[in-house]
This record gives structure tokens, sequence and C-alpha cells, in this order.
């Protein structure tokens, strides 16, 4: 385990493979640590350099006080990458993840040459409804929500496997105080204007079945920067790279072949 000492956080974090390979970096869904990318890291190409890391709040991260801005959640992983020495990554974002992305890409895009925005907004649902889950977390703690979570997060074939039920324990037991700060950060975020000004090559990837960031929010928000390309994981929700890890590689190699970053 890794412990990045950035001044004011420490970030657990992964920097797996070799070290002058060509860099991937992923960030995390709210509610999940960096073990969300474990299934499809393997179908992967030989040789990146792959970096994933639990945000604040979150894994084995410290977690402070909430609440956090978007803006603490972007200087943290810069802090990071910077820390690493990295330049030039594709940075693989979901959910939240992907809204960091794109902060980092407005703030730093000479630490980026290529984002992946998977089930992901420049806008994710309303201040009020963010407000309306923090209070219910604060009331009941997160397995209050945790149903209706977990419906918008699985397709229903997968909520019935065995394998849901890890997924479920790691939501349950996240940090409350880490999942409101991230939410209140969710909660002041709209990117639209920002990233509808951004000049890169970009993924955009949904799951059929999600019902936290539809594919039309996912179009959406890829529809603001011109050349992107969208893609839909059929079967899948909110985690696609979960439910259908190898059709999640497949679409991500073919976009690290297509601009050159293998």
């Amino acid at each position: 385990m890794k412990i990045a000492d950035l001044g004011d956080i420490r970030l657990h974090y992964k920097d797996e493979g070799p070290k002058d390979g060509p860099v991937v970096v992923f960030a995390n869904s709210l509610g999940t640590d960096l073990r969300l990318w474990d299934s499809v890291l393997p179908h992967l190409p030989k040789g990146l350099r792959l970096i994933r890391y639990d945000k604040r709040g979150h894994g084995l991260s410290d977690c402070p006080d909430a609440p956090y801005s978007m803006g603490t959640l972007v200087r943290d992983v810069e802090s990071l990458l910077d820390y690493l020495a990295v330049k030039d990554c594709i940075f693989v974002g979901l959910s939240i993840g992907g809204m960091i992305a794109q902060g980092l890409a407005v703030k730093r895009l000479d630490l980026m040459r290529a984002m992946v925005l998977s089930n992901t907004g420049a806008k994710i649902g309303t201040r009020e409804m963010w407000q309306d889950r923090i209070e219910a977390v604060k009331a009941g703690g997160i397995e209050a929500l945790s149903d209706s979570i977990l419906e918008r997060w699985f397709a229903p074939a997968f909520r019935e496997t065995p394998a849901f039920t890890a997924w479920r324990n790691m939501l349950i037991r996240q940090p409350k105080e880490g999942y409101i700060g991230c939410s209140a950060a969710i909660a002041g975020t709209d990117f639209i204007t920002p990233t509808s000004g951004l000049r890169l090559p970009t993924l955009a990837i949904a799951g059929s079945e999600d019902g936290s960031t539809p594919p039309d929010l996912v179009a959406e928000t890829a529809a603001l920067i011109p050349g992107s390309r969208f893609e839909i994981i059929r079967r899948a929700g909110h985690l696609p790279c979960v439910e259908q890890p190898e059709a999640y590689a497949t679409l991500l190699t073919t976009f690290l072949s297509e601009i050159g970053h293998i």
C-alpha cells in the first residue's frame, strides 16, 4: 500500500506497470475505492503504467470533515500527479471521477493528453437533490439509501449475482463524512461552460441501464467537446467497468490505440 503525503491530504494510490510506460490514470465514483477497476486492468495491453487512487474521504485515503469542493478534489489529483512526475496521461474518470477529469483538463492540460468520461456529466443532478441526499445520509447513514443507490449502479441481472454483495458492502462501509463531502462537491459543480471550451481527444462511455447518469446525459456532455466519441455498453448500469469489464477494456484499448498512446 502506498500513501502520498501531499501536505494537506494523504492519498492512497497504486502505481503499477513500468515507470516509463504510457500512463493511464483512473478516478473512481462516489462511494467506491480504487478496486473499482480491478476487473478491467487485466484486459488492458501490457506495458502501460496504471495509476489508481482513493479520493479524499474514500478507501484508505484521509477523510477530512465535510464539505469538500470540486476544486479541492481536482487539486488533490493534480498534486498526486505532480508527486508522481506524471505528464501526458490518459485520464479515465467515472461519475464524480469524470467531473474531476473535466476540472483537471481545464486547469492543467499539461498533465493530460486525452480523457475518458465514463458515466458522468458536466453537471449531475441539482443542488437540491444532492442536499436532500446529504440530509438523508446524515440522518440514517448510507445504508438507508443503499437500495436505491444500488438499483442505479447495477443492472437487474448483476444484482442477483454473489459479486453484488461485495459492492453493497463497499458502499455501506464507505465513511459517511467522505460520502457527504463528495456529494457536496458534485452539488456545487456545473462544468458546462468550461468543458465546452476543451479541445482534447475524448471518449465518453455510458451504461444502457445507468440510473445515475443516463446515456442521454453522458451524450450531452460528450457533445460539448468537438470530435469526442460516445459509446454505450449494453446490459450495464452506472459501473460498466464492474459489470462488463472486457467490453470496457476493449473500448479503452481501442481509444488508446487511435490516439497513439499505445
